[in-house]
């Protein structure tokens, strides 16, 4: 899927406008419609605007397959995830599966 592609999917799943995602991403709007009618790539600051708006990482933009938005709750999973022992890891993802069945 190229870049212009990625862009519509996730302006129709989010039911956006392209005034609503220049809106969110501190952009003009005159940046983001010269996007669709010049048919071009972006740069990649803006790009990385775009992606903010969209609230999600450049990383997640470009993956293929189902993405998962990184919300405050996920990167505060994370950061403590980061300090725990691998034993604590272990009993966390033990937990963590018990919940899945």
């Amino acid at each position: 899927m190229d870049i212009l592609q990625k862009l519509r999917v996730l302006l129709e799943e989010r039911g956006w406008t392209e005034y609503r995602l220049a809106k969110e991403c501190g952009l003009n709007e005159s940046t983001i419609a010269n996007i669709y009618r010049r048919n071009s790539v972006p740069s990649f600051p803006t790009l990385e605007a775009i992606c903010k708006g969209f609230g999600i990482t450049l990383a997640q933009f470009f993956a293929e397959g189902e993405m998962i938005e990184f919300t405050p709750e996920i990167k505060n999973l994370i950061d403590s995830w980061v300090g725990l022992t691998v034993e604590q890891k272990n009993a966390v993802l033990n937990m963590m599966n018990a919940f899945k069945k």
